[in-house]
């Protein structure tokens, strides 16, 4: 029998307003946008946005998923992300660091739309 590989988990988060996430995950959180789709210019948008080696789907689209989903994103460096979001002075999210019983270092976050993204310094501990 062949071996079977799992790959990379690609995350689709509910998205309300494309001016909101944009401003939420390009402008604040840092990431690029790679590609986006529209069936029709009035309809419901379609987002892949990334930052290094993270990439999450944002859509318009109410059947592709639920708003409140919740993630961990493992960074390597817990504390110069958590000084470049805090340097933006962003209005609507000021993050903390807390320090986890299980010994990793965590930022959590929500999005606009009640989405939680949790930046964490390790996820295998």
């Amino acid at each position: 029998m062949n071996k079977v590989e799992l790959r990379t988990v690609t995350p689709i988060l509910r998205s309300f307003d494309e001016a909101k996430a944009r401003e939420f995950y390009v402008d604040f959180l840092g990431f690029r946008v790679d590609w986006e789709h529209r069936f029709e210019p009035d309809l419901p948008l379609y987002l892949q946005v990334s930052r290094d080696g993270c990439v999450l789907h944002l859509s318009e689209h109410h059947g592709d998923c639920c708003p409140g989903a919740a993630m961990r994103i493992e960074v390597d460096d817990i504390d110069a992300y958590h000084a470049e979001l805090t340097a933006k002075q962003y209005g609507y999210s000021r993050p903390g660091i807390e320090d986890t019983p299980w010994g990793s270092r965590d930022m959590s976050i929500k999005d606009p739309f009640g989405n939680r993204l949790t930046f964490t310094s390790a996820i295998s501990t």
